[in-house]
C-alpha cells in the first residue's frame, strides 16, 4: 500500500473543488476517534466526506455507497467529544472557500457562521494527512487559535509543534519539497522536463495496479483505469481498509481466543497429571483387603506392618496411623479408595469436558484465521461474545453458507461453528455425507445425496475440500474421515458445531 502525497491531494481538491466550495455541512459523525464523515450538500446533490488520519491509512474521498460498506463503518450512539464540538460550531454551516497548501498535505476548509451573540465569524478546518502526525484541527481564521484537535499535540510528543485548545494554530515547520518514493518510481526514466510536465498538468489519467495508484495511469503497466481521483482514492484505500480493519478484528480475536486456549491446556495438563497420580488407587483397596485379612496379627497402634501379598506373591509393607488399631486402617484404606475413586472418575468427566472445549477453542481459532471479509468476524465475534455452551442454531436463522455443485452434487462447506451447526443440524438428511478432517480444526463439508449415490471420484473431492478448508498444514497427509449424516450425534449442552459419530470411513489426502 501507498499513502497520499501533495500532488495526489492537489489533484483530488482541483477535482472535486467545485463542489465542496460553497457546499453546506448537513451532518457530522466521528466513527472512531481516527476517522470522520462529514455530509456536504450543494446544488440539490448529496456526498459524504469520509476522512481518515489513521498513520497506517490516512486519505481523504467522497465515498461511495459500495466502499462505505466496504470500510464497515459504524456510528456510535455516543459521539466523541471531538465530534460535538464539530456539529457546535460547523454543522448547517457552508464553506466558502477551501485550498489545498502548496506542497503540503494539507486541505483547508473556510467556514463563515454567527457565534452567540449573533456576529459573524470566520473558522478554518485543516485537515493534515501527514503519517504520525495526521489530525484534524478547528481553529479561528482571524486571530489562528485552536478550538479543538482531533488529538492534542503536547510538548512531550513535538517541540516544534503543540496542537491544542486555546494555542495558536502554525504550519508544520517549512522543509524541501521532496517526492515520495512512489513518485520516484514512477517518473523514473524520464528527464526533467517531462516531469515538470506531469508535475504541472490538471490533466490526469488515475489507475490502480494492484497495490499501487498513479495519477498518470500510462506510467505504470497493466494498470486500471478509474473515472476520476476520487474513484482511485476511495476504492484504493477501502480495499485496504477493509483489509486492515478484519485483521485488527483478527488480531483483537486472537489474543482473547489464545488466552482462553492457553488457560484450557494447563488446566487439561494438571488435571492429566492428578490422574497420572491415581493410577494406583487400586493399591488402597488392596491393602484394605490385606489389613482385613490379617486382623488376627494383633499390629494395633503399629506405624506398619508386613503383609503377605497373595495377588502378587511377595511381601509387603503397608503403612499404618499408629494411633488407631489394624481394622480402623483397614477403614481408612477402603474411604481413601472410594474418594480416590470418586475423585478420578469426576477428573475422568472434567478432562473430557475440558477436551471438547479444547477442540472447540481450535475450531474457532481455525475460523478467526481462515476469515476472508468483515461478516466472517462478526459471526464469529458473535459466538465469542455470547454464552459458550449453546444449544444448536435457532430457527429463521439466515446463514451465508459457501454452496459449490460438483457434477450435479451441491456441497456445503462451514466457514465457522456456527455454519458448521447449521449444516449439521438443518440442512443434513439421514443419506447425506458429512465429511471432516481427522484429529485437526476445520470445516464440516456436508454432500447432499439425492437420487443417485456419488461416485468414487466425488467422495475424494469432498475430502479434498474438507483437507483444504481445515488447519492442516498444506505438505503434509492428513486422515479426513465421512460418515452418513444419520450417524452424526450433538450430545447436549455440546460447543456449537461439536458431534460425535460412527461407522466413519477414512480417506488419506
Amino acid at each position: 500500500m501507498i499513502n497520499i502525497d501533495f500532488l495526489t491531494l492537489k489533484a483530488f481538491f482541483t477535482e472535486n473543488s467545485d463542489f465542496i466550495i460553497n457546499s453546506r455541512i448537513q451532518k457530522i459523525q466521528q466513527p472512531t476517534r481516527r476517522d470522520f464523515v462529514f455530509t456536504l450538500r450543494n446544488n440539490g446533490e448529496g456526498r459524504k466526506l469520509y476522512i481518515n488520519i489513521n498513520p497506517q491509512i490516512y486519505h481523504i474521498a467522497f465515498m461511495s455507497m459500495q466502499n462505505e460498506k466496504l470500510r464497515n463503518i459504524k456510528i456510535p450512539k455516543q459521539p466523541p467529544m471531538f465530534c460535538m464540538l464539530l456539529r457546535k460550531y460547523l454543522e448547517g454551516a457552508r464553506i466558502i472557500d477551501a485550498r489545498a497548501v502548496e506542497n503540503e498535505r494539507i486541505l483547508e476548509l473556510y467556514f463563515e457562521i454567527f457565534d452567540e451573540l449573533g456576529e459573524k465569524c470566520l473558522l478554518t478546518l485543516a485537515i493534515e494527512l501527514m503519517g504520525k502526525h495526521s489530525n484534524v484541527i478547528l481553529y479561528n481564521s482571524e486571530n489562528f487559535v485552536i478550538i479543538g484537535c482531533a488529538h492534542n499535540v503536547g510538548s512531550e510528543k513535538s517541540r516544534y509543534r503543540e496542537l491544542q485548545g486555546g494555542l495558536k494554530y502554525i504550519y508544520p515547520p517549512k522543509s524541501e519539497v521532496h517526492f515520495s518514493n512512489e513518485l520516484k518510481k514512477q517518473f523514473d526514466g524520464l528527464n526533467q522536463e517531462k516531469v515538470s510536465q506531469y508535475l504541472n498538468s490538471e490533466i490526469f489519467h488515475p489507475a490502480i495496479a494492484g497495490e499501487r495508484y498513479t495519477l498518470f495511469g500510462e506510467l505504470i503497466k497493466n494498470s486500471v483505469q478509474r473515472d476520476s481521483v476520487n474513484q482511485m482514492l476511495d476504492d484504493y484505500y477501502a480495499f485496504f481498509q477493509s483489509k486492515f480493519n478484519i485483521q485488527n478484528e483478527k488480531n483483537k480475536l486472537l489474543e482473547i481466543l489464545n488466552i482462553k486456549l492457553k488457560k484450557n491446556t494447563n488446566t487439561i495438563s494438571k488435571i492429566s497429571s492428578l490422574l497420572n497420580k491415581r493410577d494406583n488407587i487400586e493399591k488402597y483397596k488392596l491393602y484394605g483387603d490385606l489389613l482385613t485379612a490379617n486382623l488376627y496379627k494383633k499390629a494395633d497402634f503399629c506405624t506398619s506392618i508386613e503383609i503377605y501379598d497373595y495377588t502378587n506373591n511377595k511381601n509387603i509393607q503397608i503403612d499404618l496411623d499408629s494411633t488407631k488399631t489394624m481394622s480402623e486402617n483397614a477403614q481408612n484404606y477402603y474411604k481413601l479408595y472410594s474418594k480416590s475413586k470418586v475423585t478420578k472418575e469426576k477428573s475422568q468427566e472434567m478432562l473430557s469436558s475440558l477436551k471438547i472445549e479444547k477442540e472447540y477453542l481450535e475450531n474457532i481459532l481455525y475460523s478467526i484465521n481462515s476469515a476472508q471479509n468483515i461478516n466472517d468476524i462478526e459471526e464469529i465475534k458473535t459466538e465469542i461474545f455470547t454464552e459458550y455452551k449453546t444449544n444448536s442454531t435457532k430457527k429463521n436463522t439466515k446463514i451465508d453458507i459457501m454452496k459449490l455443485n460438483i457434477k450435479g452434487f451441491d456441497i456445503y462447506i462451514g466457514k465457522n461453528n456456527k455454519q458448521n451447526d447449521y449444516i449439521v443440524s438443518k440442512l443434513a438428511k439421514d443419506n447425506d455425507l458429512w465429511f471432516h478432517t481427522h484429529s485437526c480444526a476445520g470445516s464440516h463439508v456436508l454432500l447432499k445425496v439425492a437420487e443417485n449415490e456419488p461416485t468414487e471420484d466425488i467422495i475424494f473431492e469432498c475430502c479434498k475440500l474438507a483437507r483444504k478448508y481445515s488447519s492442516a498444514s498444506l505438505p503434509s497427509k492428513v486422515g479426513v474421515i465421512y460418515t452418513k449424516a444419520k450417524n452424526l450425534r450433538k450430545p447436549p449442552a455440546a460447543p456449537l458445531g461439536y458431534v460425535t459419530y460412527k461407522n466413519e470411513k477414512e480417506i488419506l489426502v
